[in-house]
Formats: structure tokens, C-alpha cells, sequence
């Protein structure tokens, strides 16, 4: 069985969801430290047709809580200027009303009591998002599901999670080939891929010749058919990593 875990990000980018439908199963990591400056709260969309943050407010965001200790800071006000901006960015684009409702009802969620919480926010925009690209995986949650203690930490904390799950492979995006060696999770029984996202993939973005990559899944929905998401979510290409960290360092 292969399995692919990663932290719960803000509406991310396609290769989030090709890791996703390449497994067999996909556990959303709630779990690990927050992290500032990253892509839990916030990601990139088209606005006056340059790439901007879109982002989703935290209160009093620390590295030392979880992401399930965390808050998201989110009112009416809050909701209405995230909703005028998807609308003055993409009222023109060919899927805009469909999208716009779509993340409209995933950001009502943030009002509600049990949607402050970013992790549930998230793993509640995570599946519906899910849903919406078609895509069928089975979707678990680190805190509920793949129970360990605190002492397990990075490729420690990935290797006891798959074992939990009775995985034989994992898959990671391949920004974290800098994170997981070959030989060690090969030691551990366990095959090792990451997957990477072609870097042809392309869609026209309003009457533009420009084209900007590694948007927010927002912007593809804006502007791709259901069939066209469906192939590019089948274009990637699945890499090794380092043999061990010290390669990595030569």
C-alpha cells in the first residue's frame, strides 16, 4: 500500500492533489509544529493579474503549537474582503461561479465554532476540494488515526505513521527530498518516491500570453474544465531521492 502525508495547506497548489490521488492512502499531518511564512494559511492566486497572497488569518500564530492548537482569527468582515477579492481577481474567468461558491462555502466553515480550529478548517477544505477534482482517496487525520507519541520527529515521525497504517511505500511532494533519504526509509522496509509535477503544465489564464505557475488549486478551478484538471492531475513524474544525507551534503 502506498501512502503519501502531508501538513493541511490553504487551498495549495496541483501537486498537493496529484500526491493525493497517487496514493492509496493520504493522512492529513495536524499534528506537526505550525509553521509561519508557509502555506497552512496562505496561498498564491492571480490578483490584477500578478501573483499575490491570499490568505487566511491566525491569531496569535507560534512555530511552538501544533497545527491543531491554532486558531484562525475569522469573522464576517474577514469572510466578505476574502470574498470580494476572489471576485474582483476572477469574476471574468470562464468557471468563476462555480469556483467562487465553492471556496465561498469552505470559508463559511471559518465562522463557525468548530471551524476556528485551522485544522479542521482545513481538513474540511481539503475534502471538499477533494471531492470537487474528482479525486477518491481515502483521507485520514494524523491526530485521529495514526496515533504516536510526541518523540517521533521528522522522517521518524513519516516512518511510524506508514508503519501504523501498514504501508509498504511513501510518496512525498518533492520538496522534501531534502527532508527523506533513500536509505533509511529502505532499512525501515518501506520504498520511498516523490512526486513531481511537470513543468509543462500550462492553461490560459484570461486573455493573457503570460502564464503563471504554481497558483492556488483556486486558479486552475477558475479557469480549467473538470477534464482538464482530471489529466493534469495525472501529470507528474514520480523522482528519488538522495541515497543518504551525506550524499546530500557532498
Amino acid at each position: 500500500m502506498i501512502i503519501g502525508i502531508h501538513q493541511p495547506y490553504f487551498f495549495p497548489y496541483i501537486g498537493y492533489w496529484q500526491l493525493m490521488n497517487a496514493v492509496d492512502e493520504y493522512v492529513i499531518a495536524d499534528n506537526l509544529n505550525y509553521m509561519k511564512q508557509g502555506f497552512i494559511n496562505r496561498n498564491q492566486i492571480l490578483i490584477n493579474g500578478e501573483p499575490q497572497y491570499f490568505r487566511l488569518p491566525v491569531h496569535k500564530p507560534s512555530q511552538n503549537r501544533l497545527i491543531n492548537e491554532t486558531e484562525i482569527s475569522f469573522d464576517k468582515n474577514e469572510l466578505d474582503k476574502m470574498l470580494n477579492t476572489l471576485r474582483s481577481s476572477y469574476a471574468k474567468a470562464p468557471n468563476f461561479e462555480k469556483t467562487y461558491e465553492h471556496v465561498k462555502k469552505a470559508l463559511e466553515f471559518g465562522l463557525t465554532d468548530e471551524g476556528k480550529n485551522i485544522a479542521v478548517f482545513l481538513e474540511n477544505a481539503i475534502r471538499s476540494t477533494a471531492k470537487e477534482l474528482g479525486i477518491t482517496t481515502p483521507i485520514y487525520v494524523a491526530s485521529r488515526d495514526v496515533i504516536l507519541d510526541g518523540t517521533y520527529k521528522r522522517e521518524h515521525y513519516v516512518v511510524q505513521s506508514c508503519k501504523n497504517r501498514g504501508a509498504t511505500e511513501y510518496y512525498n511532494a518533492i520538496g522534501g527530498t531534502k527532508l527523506y533519504c533513500q536509505k533509511f526509509f529502505r532499512e525501515n522496509g518501506l520504498g520511498l518516491k516523490f512526486v513531481k509535477a511537470n513543468e509543462d503544465i500550462r492553461y490560459k489564464q484570461f486573455d493573457s500570453d503570460k502564464f503563471v505557475p504554481n497558483l492556488s488549486i483556486i486558479d486552475i478551478m477558475m479557469f480549467c474544465s473538470d477534464d482538464q484538471i482530471t489529466e493534469m492531475l495525472t501529470r507528474f513524474s514520480l523522482e528519488d531521492g538522495f541515497e543518504s544525507f551525506d550524499e546530500e551534503n557532498e
